[in-house]
């Protein structure tokens, strides 16, 4: 799955041209790596997003085309 469709199905970003907006500025890593909007997501992945001054790390768990609100927290967890 694309990197700014899965930050928008596990709800980490709200939405989906937000994601695309901070993958183009470089403030999303995958494993350490800096990633595009259209790099692909495993299970496994370590995902890092920039939020100003803050910085959220999770590790992927699962990957779902759709999801519920509620069922959106099993994705990932945080590091």
């Amino acid at each position: 799955m694309r990197l700014d469709k899965y930050l928008k199905v596990s709800r980490l970003i709200k939405r989906r041209t937000v994601a695309n907006e901070a993958c183009d500025s470089g403030r999303v890593q995958i494993n350490g790596k800096i990633a595009k909007a259209s790099t692909d997501v495993k299970i496994g992945d370590i995902i890092e997003i920039a939020f100003g001054n803050k910085n959220v790390k999770v590790e992927v768990l699962d990957i779902q085309e759709t999801t519920k609100k509620d069922a959106a927290a099993e994705l990932f967890k945080y590091v």
